[in-house]
């Protein structure tokens, strides 16, 4: 284990920082600020290449650009020209193929293939799916989300109609899980062509018809490799289950004392652990009664114990973005995850005990993991 080594990659308001460590993850190494000042929504490293990382750098007034590095964030390059428009760089449209640009406002998400570090995939606001093959140069919409009959039905959410989530079967390349706020989840099962929306089972009470076939603001969606048929997610409230790839759902916020929050993870190595950080209400983003604790079920839901070792337990009104939760891949699963107080907490033992590994960043948007031999 201790021949092994951690990344971490961050992305803040104001610039992303990557943190190393060997297998012992006692000691960190920090480098960044990298892109100072912009917003950096999410960087995520390729699983086929550990060397190639993608970062999305969005700013007000310059617009939306994709960064790509090829030597683990050492250095950085614009992945391409996608985003120049009448020779005007730093626009944030993209190409839909029509005759005028359709505009959006930022990249949520990147989702790089499992298999080839030049594929990667980008959920984007308001709600569309892109994919490059070219490691970033060119971009194409998998135009069949925006395309299908419940498009004109979806709705922003509170932070904006986003598509924040894009999860990837590991045993069907065809098969592609995302979920936007507020329209819920979708899958598509030819590669992105047609898709379905999956979101059988879910009840929102503050939406016209509570059990809709979309309108549901779902917050994060997640999945252990090893059974990509089980999926769980945190909704704008409840915390659900599907065992049959979406298909239908059920609730498992069982003993939480709040089921309102943005993140949910799974442990490495236990398909049935899972990981939320409650948050009092969808008015009150701070923790409950200002105590910071994780929850671990050990049972797939349900059945929750409040992890609160090293993390503050008075006065804490931080919150903790959908994507701002990670897992490494060591014999102890770490897990990490970081706050709008600019905060990064990692756990070395699955959770039991919490250490910051690095305090006073800005707000933190994105919490990734890479697990380097």
């Amino acid at each position: 284990m201790c021949m092994a080594k951690v990344r971490v990659l961050v992305g803040t308001r104001k610039g992303a920082f990557i943190l190393e460590s060997d297998g012992k993850r006692e000691h960190w190494d920090i480098s960044g600020p990298h892109f100072a000042g912009w917003e950096l929504y999410h960087l995520k490293g390729s699983p086929a290449d550990p060397n190639r990382l993608y970062a999305s750098q969005c700013s007000g007034w310059f617009g939306q650009m994709i960064q790509r590095s090829d030597d683990g964030g050492k250095t950085w390059a614009p992945a391409g020209n996608q985003f120049v428009y009448d020779g005007v760089p730093g626009t944030h449209q993209w190409y839909d193929g029509k005759p005028r640009p359709w505009e959006f406002k930022r990249v949520w998400h990147l989702e790089p293939s499992l298999t080839d570090p030049d594929t990667v995939y980008a959920g984007v606001e308001d709600a569309a799916l892109f994919r490059s093959t070219d490691a970033g140069a060119t971009w194409q919409e998998l135009a069949g989300l925006r395309g299908h009959g419940s498009g004109p039905h979806w709705q922003p959410g509170a932070g904006g109609m986003c598509l924040h989530t894009i999860l990837l079967d590991p045993g069907d390349p065809q098969r592609i899980f995302i979920a936007i706020s507020a329209a819920g989840a979708f899958r598509t099962d030819d590669g992105g062509q047609t898709w379905k929306p999956i979101n059988q089972g879910l009840n929102s009470l503050y939406i016209p018809d509570p059990t809709a076939e979309v309108g549901h603001c779902v917050h994060r969606i997640a999945m252990h490799s090893s059974h990509p048929q089980v999926l769980f997610m945190q909704k704008h409230w409840d915390v659900m289950r599907s065992d049959d790839a979406g298909d239908s759902w059920h609730e498992i916020s069982g003993n939480l004392p709040t089921d309102f929050g943005f993140v949910i993870d799974v442990h490495a190595h236990e398909p049935e652990t899972i990981y939320v950080v409650p948050i009092t209400s969808d008015s009150l983003h701070y923790p409950p009664e200002g105590t910071l604790r994780v929850y671990r079920s050990r049972t797939g839901g349900n059945e929750w114990e409040a992890l609160s070792k090293g993390l503050p337990q008075s006065d804490c009104y931080v919150n903790v973005l959908r994507d701002a939760m990670a897992v490494d891949s060591l014999d102890s699963c770490g897990v990490y995850f970081g706050t709008t107080g600019g905060q990064v907490y990692a756990s070395s033992d699955a959770g039991d005990s919490w250490k910051p590994i690095v305090r006073d960043l800005p707000g933190v948007l994105s919490v990734e993991v890479q697990t380097l031999a």
